[in-house]
């Protein structure tokens, strides 16, 4: 898989998932065992798995609208990649970190949300810096 595919895929998965945290039964409320948000507007767990809130629905739908636009040239998908690899990294080191694990209050990055974050990554990984950022071979032209 390339770079732009890459991109392309994450970018609707990413929009895909900030649209699905606004809806009412695909997003189950929180409930008072779960650690505190300053932030706490929509907050709940997207398919009963992913703890969410209003700002981090935001961010997957802004990552996902970057990555749909990257994807339109190769190498701003292999940038997009590469900078989604980075963030990505660190979001699954603070979300592991009790103390860190909702950054500060403001977006829970907890739970299962660490593992999808580490498969995005691994993802982004491939797109940036594996074989995935090698561009396309040219398609040679028949002659008429």
């Amino acid at each position: 898989m390339k770079a732009d595919v890459i991109a392309r895929t994450l970018g609707i998965a990413f929009f895909v998932a900030g649209c699905l945290g606004f809806v009412p039964y695909v997003t189950l409320p929180h409930s008072m065992a779960d650690p505190y948000l300053q932030i706490d507007a929509n907050y709940g767990f997207l398919a009963a798995l992913f703890p969410v809130n209003i700002l981090h629905d935001a961010l997957h739908m802004l990552f996902g609208i970057w990555g749909l636009g990257a994807s339109t040239s190769f190498t701003s998908s292999v940038r997009y990649c590469k900078w989604i690899a980075w963030i990505y990294l660190v979001l699954v080191v603070l979300g592991s970190i009790p103390l860190t694990n909702t950054l500060f209050g403001a977006v829970p990055i907890y739970g299962f949300d660490v593992l999808l974050h580490a498969l995005v990554a691994l993802l982004a990984l491939y797109g940036g810096y594996g074989a995935g950022r090698i561009p396309p071979e040219p398609v040679a032209e028949l002659p008429l």
